[in-house]
């Protein structure tokens, strides 16, 4: 994913993102920042740096029970094979992508993630700003170690959407959407399927949950009515530190320091209010319509049934994902929901009319897998390790060119002669 101007200045062909590649080659170096474009390179690379900050990398390297969700998402792409045509003129190729109106150099979204500040210094702000320099559409997490503010200034002119676990209380649920509007976030996306946590045995192992000390819960903070509630002003510019010392915490804490006393205590109300346990159903789910006048899409959807039902409800998209592995061990993979809910009539006949948008994620490593999750009905992908390890280690390199180029190889020329077409683009191969 390069970066500078200057990468994306086309070499061959009026492609800049295979034009990346070509320069690399030039260059006769290995790619910067990275040293590398492989994702299990650049995996532990992360895993090697953050490897003296305890339970850091593991908070979003595991996934819940055996992992064998997450080790499904990856192993699904390999039941597919992409089926390469030839002699078509694909020098002109185009990743364009319209999403809700708005259309987008390629059809890739940064997933939310929370509590980034246990991963970099920066935070939130190294992925709202590589965004916006990449026009990549950004979505921001209500489990942000940054406010929804400070974000939307980080990100400036880009185009983002707010992600939102679903609050407690309508109070507090009915503020955080107003300020995302505020802060011209121009879609929702509500998570439905981490209610609460899945049973994750590296963070159980180690009682690792940065939230309880106050890290990641800085929307909350900086919300005024959930402050309001205690008799406090909200916190609008104070940042977790990096790295961050859980130890340190607990030793403060017992010591009777008033500012970490105050950080586990609104650690533990925020859990409660954003992460409560309440199980929402769909007669629910009309509040939030009634309240969000913009896209609304589902985060979490792995069943045909959801799947429609979410159609019966007026929701504008869908994001087939099963939390990359994180929340139900033993679930399908992701890509396998995709196939099942795409061969609905009722989606299909949704998304042809343009009142459904399909969204997947969970196992995407490669510009292949996103050529796969595209023709089995995706619309665009959100990606979310991949990204994630990159900016631990100092940015991220090569899954559009990586994209561009096998789009090319394989003999298309643009997302719309793939998209939904897996009869023409793909073979099962088990």
């Amino acid at each position: 994913m390069p970066e500078s101007k200057n990468q994306l200045e086309p070499v061959i062909g009026g492609n800049p993102w295979s034009s990346y590649m070509v320069e690399l080659y030039r260059s006769r170096k290995a790619p910067e920042p990275l040293g590398t474009v492989s994702f299990d390179e650049i995996e532990a690379k992360a895993k090697e740096k953050l490897k003296d900050y305890g339970g850091a990398f593991m908070y979003a390297g595991g996934s819940a029970g055996t992992n064998s969700t997450y080790r499904a998402n990856v192993r699904a792409f390999d039941k597919w094979g992409i089926i390469p045509r030839m002699l078509v003129n694909a020098t002109q190729r185009s990743l364009e992508t319209t999403i809700f109106g708005v259309t987008h150099p390629a059809p890739l979204f940064i997933a939310p993630i929370g509590v980034q500040a246990i991963f970099a210094e920066e935070a939130e702000f190294n992925p709202a700003r590589a965004a916006k320099n990449l026009k990549i559409p950004f979505i921001l997490s209500t489990a942000a170690s940054r406010t929804i503010e400070q974000v939307a200034e980080a990100n400036g002119d880009g185009h983002r959407w707010y992600q939102l676990y679903w609050p407690r209380t309508d109070a507090v649920t009915l503020s955080l959407l107003a300020r995302a509007k505020a802060a011209n976030y121009t879609a929702l996306v509500v998570t439905l399927d981490t209610m609460s946590l899945g049973w994750r045995p590296h963070d159980l192992t180690r009682a690792y949950i940065p939230f309880a000390q106050g890290v990641g819960i800085q929307i909350g903070l900086s919300d005024p009515v959930f402050m309001a509630r205690y008799g406090k002003s909200p916190v609008a510019d104070e940042n977790p530190v990096f790295p961050y010392d859980p130890e340190k915490v607990d030793r403060l804490f017992k010591e009777g320091d008033e500012k970490a006393k105050e950080q586990v205590f609104f650690g533990m109300e925020w859990l409660k209010e954003a992460n409560s346990g309440l199980y929402r159903d769909w007669e629910d789910f009309k509040f939030l319509r009634q309240n969000w006048e913009g896209p609304l899409v589902l985060k979490g959807i792995q069943s045909v049934h959801d799947a429609e039902k979410a159609i019966e409800y007026g929701v504008d998209g869908i994001v087939v994902s099963n939390h990359g592995g994180r929340q139900v061990d033993g679930a399908i993979p992701s890509l396998l929901a995709l196939e099942l809910i795409m061969k609905s009539p009722k989606v299909k006949a949704a998304q042809a009319s343009g009142k459904l948008t399909v969204f997947f994620d969970s196992g995407i490593r490669t510009g292949s897998d996103i050529i796969k999750a595209l023709a089995l009905g995706a619309q665009a992908v959100l990606l979310g390790r991949p990204w994630l390890y990159g900016s631990i280690v100092g940015g991220q390199a090569g899954t559009l060119a990586d994209l561009d180029t096998n789009l090319g190889l394989s003999g298309y020329k643009s997302i719309k002669d793939i998209q939904g077409k897996a009869d023409e683009v793909l073979a099962r191969l088990e």
